[in-house]
């Protein structure tokens, strides 16, 4: 499940959200996990695959 990160513009708070892809997909209301304010937005991140193999 991906995890996407945010930033409440409130108070700082940096944290991280576990949405499906689909639950993204349907805007859905995340609130700061310190302050429960709504007033966050996604911090733009770079995507990355962690496999088991070696190279």
């Amino acid at each position: 499940m991906p995890a996407y990160e945010y930033i409440c513009k409130d108070c700082g708070n940096e944290f991280l959200v576990f949405l499906s892809i689909k639950e993204y997909e349907a805007n859905p209301k995340v609130k700061c996990s310190k302050c429960q304010s709504d007033n966050v937005v996604k911090k733009l991140t770079s995507f990355y695959t962690k496999t088991s193999k070696k190279s």
